[in-house]
């Protein structure tokens, strides 16, 4: 196995203390909102050999395992994150896999060059993700009832929104959700701004179920983001809960900090809360206009003490172990690359001690023998 050492993405979301806090390091005041772990090539983990996407490209039979390069082909398939919210992120939805094809494959035939602004598909995967609460953890997913997201709206008293309460109260479901997302993301950005302004302010007034609304607009004022998230259901998560999203699934994180695990793909579609490209027509195309109760994944743990976070996707596959002092050490091995990491205490994986933010890379096959006390996390991929 091998030692990673993990590139910290400095988005301007991220919490300035919670990733230095987790690693035992002095905050320096700037954003620090994701450490990635994997072989993504736009921050690859560093090992003693290399970095993890070359060393998977010199030899991918040998560190990814046969299944894995059969069905995912010779890279990585998922890429870990720890990450650290202290702002919203945007709003967003992910194509599906047959989405993804056809975009990236119109876009390229386009000539849009793949790191332009305004290009929506940077590769032909779909991007599934999982995050796993390590502090109480904020975030938005899938649409309210149409009657309940009319309730909250109707509940502010402002006139600007009145039309929209009665567009949800009027229409079937999809129908309903779909003309208010669209007249929201295409109405004049000035009267959108009047009506931000106004809606944000009653929610500071009224508070409660308000609140998180009235924190994304002190964030991001006058931006329709804030109206569209309202359409959103609001979720907490305690420490140990997980959140899948899947394809066409309109989502946000507010704040916290946790394990996050996707299909190594960065394919993303804003719905607003961002300065960064939107695409509404493409937008419309990919959004699942239908209303859920989102639900909060707790781990199955097995015989042996494995914790899983069961979803219904191939490229991962995330559980976690909660270690005691003094149990017996555990053999960890798999057919698939495996990327352990430590969230607490003090773990010994191989010839690894690992503290907080500690992770070794597993070769597919390779043993990795863990004892000692703490909470360590286990990416691998679920072929």
């Amino acid at each position: 196995m091998d030692r990673l050492t993990n590139t910290v993405r400095p988005y301007a979301w991220g919490s300035t203390t919670a990733i230095p806090e987790l690693l035992g390091e002095q905050p320096t005041g700037e954003p620090q909102a994701e450490m990635w772990l994997g072989a993504h090539p736009g921050a690859p983990s560093r090992l003693a050999r290399g970095t993890l996407d070359e060393v998977v490209a010199a030899d991918p039979e040998r560190e990814l395992g046969t299944a894995s390069v059969s069905k995912f082909g010779p890279r990585l398939p998922f890429l870990l994150k720890l990450l650290a919210a202290a702002a919203p992120l945007s709003l967003q939805v992910h194509p599906n896999l047959e989405q993804a094809r056809e975009g990236f494959a119109d876009e390229t035939e386009r000539g849009v060059p793949v790191d332009a602004p305004n290009r929506n598909y940077k590769d032909a995967n779909h991007k599934p993700e999982l995050i796993c609460a390590l502090t109480p953890f904020d975030g938005l997913c899938g649409f309210r009832a149409p009657t309940d997201a009319a309730r909250l709206f109707d509940g502010l008293g402002v006139d600007s929104l009145k039309p929209y309460v009665d567009l949800l109260r009027a229409h079937p479901e999809e129908a309903a959700l779909r003309e208010v997302l669209t007249a929201v993301l295409t109405a004049d950005t000035a009267e959108m701004a009047a009506t931000v302004t106004e809606a944000a302010a009653a929610a500071e007034r009224l508070g409660g179920e308000y609140a998180p609304y009235a924190a994304i607009a002190r964030h991001y004022p006058g931006d329709s983001g804030v109206i569209a998230a309202m359409l959103l259901n609001f979720v907490q998560l305690a420490p140990g809960e997980a959140m899948f999203l899947g394809a066409g699934v309109p989502h946000a994180y507010l704040d916290g900090l946790g394990v996050e695990i996707m299909a190594n793909s960065d394919n993303v579609l804003r719905c607003g809360l961002t300065p960064k490209h939107i695409d509404v027509p493409e937008l419309l195309r990919i959004v699942r206009f239908e209303a859920t109760e989102p639900a909060v994944l707790r781990p199955e743990a097995d015989e042996a003490g494995e914790e899983v976070y069961e979803t219904p996707t191939d490229e991962f596959r995330l559980s976690r172990f909660v270690v005691a002092e003094g149990a017996e050490p555990r053999v960890l091995t798999a057919p698939t690359p495996q990327i352990l990491l430590c969230t607490a205490g003090s773990i010994r994986a191989g010839g690894e001690l690992l503290a907080p933010g500690g992770s070794v890379f597993v070769p597919a096959g390779d043993e990795a023998v863990v004892s000692g006390s703490g909470t360590l996390f286990r990416a691998t991929v679920a072929v």
